[in-house]
Formats: C-alpha cells, structure tokens, sequence
C-alpha cells in the first residue's frame, strides 16, 4: 500500500426531496488500500459510491482523483480513467453469455490504449481474452461455465462477472458495492483470495458491506456512516470499538 492518496472526497453532501442522504462527507483513500465503507440501511452508502462514479450529482462537495476533480463527471468518463465498480443489485446482460458480457468493457478506449486485449479487431481474439479474464476470477474454463447465459449463472458467479467486468478496464480503483452479500461462507472463501490478489496487483479497492466478519479481515482502514454523516474512520479494530458506531449499527448484530 502506497502513502499516496488516490481518491479523495471533501464535503460531498446530496439530498433526494426533504431526504439528507449525504452530509458533508469527507474522506481520502490511499493508492493500493482495501478501504471499507459501513453502516445501517439508509446511511448513505450506496448514494456516496453514485456520487464518486458518476451515477449521481452531488449538490455539494468536490471529488479528486490523483489531484484532479472529477465532480459530476458521467460515468463512461469516470471509468475511463480508471474507476469501476459493481453493483449491490448485480447487472450483467442476461441474455449473453458470460464471456460476451465482457466484449463492451474490452472494447472501451482505456482497455484498447492498456493492452486490456490483442488482436486489432479480431472478435475471436476477445472472446479469448473475456475467458481468460473468467478463468484468473474462479469460472472453469473447461467447463460450459463461461459459455453459459449470464441469467443462469448462480449468484456467486454472477458476482465474480460483475468483478470481471471491471477488471477488463484495468482500473486504477474498484468500487466494490456488496460483493459478498447473498454468497455463503464457502462462496465468500473463494472470494477473499481474488480480492487480496487485486490488491497485490495494485488495484484500490473501496467495500461496501454488511458482511462485516469479512470486510474486516480484508480491510486496511474502514469508514462508517449513520444518516449520511460519517461517524467513525481508523483501523477495522478501532472502528468497531467506536461508541457511536456500536450504538448505531452493532447494536442489533454480534460482530
């Protein structure tokens, strides 16, 4: 993990209607971290990721990127240097294959530009490529796993592709929206691994979870949220001795 910041927010603040979803977040992420983000439903997690990624304005507050704002970017923009992520309600193209839901990111400027596939156009040279990407995330390429329709996959492999669709953009940081919610143990024990290696890549990676167990044994720095406000940042130890977290979020769940 690097001593540089990456990603950094200051005082993002959205609302929806009479609704404060965010207030005045703050935060930075340093280059090649695992950096978690917690809290209950309807603390603003899922509208803290839109607002970085393009997929929401936020009415106040600046976001940088490596020193350069990109506040109220789109999305295609913000992906195309190098900031991803997955979605807590998974969007594959149901009615491709797995491998071919990997084609568009393949195809993107920045993937071309990175050496994300070779073979100057050649269509059969990118399948080759989505399925290799397949293979180094857990899906058997000598098996018809791959070759499957996306609206068939189990919930694991769906969540797997949702990250292969991010790793064909290269990214510099993905944003990672519960990716391990709806997996069970032996799903999230594959999962760990291939999250670990990313960072070993040197991919930041953000986590939104629930599954706290498993963020936290995962994490570098974790960060949470009550109400749109940021309660709490530090070490995962430090964060779950927070008074403030443990009576807004803990309470009601053993850790």
């Amino acid at each position: 993990m690097s001593s540089e910041t990456i990603l950094s927010m200051r005082g993002i603040s959205k609302h929806f209607g009479g609704v404060q979803a965010l207030s005045d977040v703050s935060f930075d992420v340093k280059e090649g971290e695992i950096y978690g983000i917690i809290g209950p439903n309807g603390s603003g997690k899922t509208t803290l990721i839109n607002c970085i990624t393009g997929f929401a304005k936020p009415d106040k507050g600046q976001v940088f990127f490596r020193q350069k704002e990109i506040t109220g970017w789109p999305p295609h923009k913000i992906a195309h240097v190098g900031i991803t992520r997955t979605f807590q309600i998974m969007r594959p193209y149901y009615s491709l294959p797995a491998f071919k839901n990997l084609i568009i990111p393949l195809w993107s400027p920045r993937a071309r530009k990175l050496g994300g596939w070779r073979g100057g156009g050649k269509h059969g040279d990118r399948d080759t490529v989505a399925v290799d990407i397949l293979e180094e995330i857990g899906f058997e390429r000598d098996s018809r796993v791959p070759y499957k329709l996306a609206s068939t996959l189990p919930t694991g492999y769906q969540k797997r592709l949702e990250l292969a669709r991010c790793i064909s953009m290269r990214p510099e940081i993905i944003f990672c929206d519960e990716v391990f919610s709806g997996l069970s143990m032996s799903e999230i024990a594959g999962m760990t691994p291939l999250i670990e290696k990313l960072k070993m890549e040197g991919v930041t990676l953000i986590m939104v979870e629930h599954r706290l167990r498993e963020l936290f044994r995962v994490a570098d720095r974790v960060m949470a949220l009550q109400f749109g406000e940021k309660i709490a940042e530090g070490l995962s130890g430090d964060v779950i001795e927070n008074k403030q977290v443990k009576e807004a979020y803990l309470g009601s769940e053993e850790v």
